[in-house]
């Protein structure tokens, strides 16, 4: 049997061990609809010393967020002390949320959801999509209209049971003629808002992961909102509309392992 081509799966490795915690599904609450996956990024607003100063939000599609009543799955694995899977509900849900333009993308300051894990005992133990890691207009500008290698870290819903696991799903992004970015292949139900990845090589055996932005629902190729206009989006806001969500981090104490068990990986056809 073949193995994945060695790009392939060192791309897989680094997405799984720096953003296997960033997503959190969700769908309409007490009814199986509008499922969609969200995720954590990180601004960087300023750098002093050891210490950096980020503004911090979930991130999904725009149309996902339209419903009143919300429930996320919380998985063990995002919270300290540990916990078995939980439901998080959220009322007023689509108040929550500053649509970004016309991007087709909304962004929730997570200051509510901090206090919500203080108020029960817990705490968040995610990863996010830095600043680093999301796309810069260089990177999208290197993209052509060639499909190019691209992976979706998404939650896809089993019809059958209704769960949501975590999944790879492997496609491809391309450059459109109007300048945007689609991903071309499956879109599993439930995998809307999710972010999609890239790799871009550096010479020799070395390459740089990139999260090229927000992956939107749309007919045949899916268009992707991409990091370079969300950021010049946000810093269109005022800065004190996410007031609350700014807050300093130092350096990241959590050890990221690279054991992907449990994961789906999708997309890859091996032949004997």
């Amino acid at each position: 049997m073949s193995t994945l081509p060695s790009l392939h799966s060192a791309t897989i490795d680094a997405m799984v061990d720096n953003a296997g915690r960033a997503t959190l599904p969700f769908r309409r609450a007490n009814r199986e609809e509008q499922h969609a996956t969200a995720f954590w990024f990180n601004e960087l607003v300023e750098t002093t010393g050891e210490e950096e100063v980020v503004r911090q939000y979930l991130v999904t599609a725009g149309e996902s967020t339209e419903i009143k009543l919300a429930e996320f799955t919380l998985r063990a694995d995002l919270c300290a002390p540990a916990m078995s899977a939980e439901k998080l509900v959220m009322a007023d849900f689509a108040e929550g949320w500053t649509h970004l333009d016309d991007l087709g993308v909304a962004v929730m300051p997570t200051a509510g959801l901090h206090a919500h894990a203080v108020r029960k005992g817990w705490s968040w133990t995610t990863d996010e999509i830095t600043d680093g890691l999301a796309a810069t207009d260089e990177d999208i500008a290197a993209l052509g209209e060639s499909p190019v290698p691209a992976c979706l870290l998404g939650h896809v819903l089993d019809t059958a049971t209704g769960e949501r696991e975590q999944a790879v799903v492997v496609g491809e992004v391309s450059r459109t003629g109007d300048g945007g970015v689609r991903w071309a292949g499956e879109l599993p139900q439930g995998c809307v808002g999710a972010p999609v990845f890239v790799s871009a090589r550096l010479g020799g055996d070395r390459f740089k992961l990139v999260c090229v932005g927000v992956a939107l629902s749309g007919e045949g190729h899916h268009p992707i909102a991409t990091f370079d206009r969300i950021r010049t989006s946000l810093r269109a806001l005022a800065d004190s509309a996410f007031a609350e969500g700014s807050r300093s981090v130092g350096p990241d104490p959590r050890t990221r392992g690279s054991d992907r068990r449990g994961w789906q990986w999708r997309g890859w056809r091996r032949r004997g």
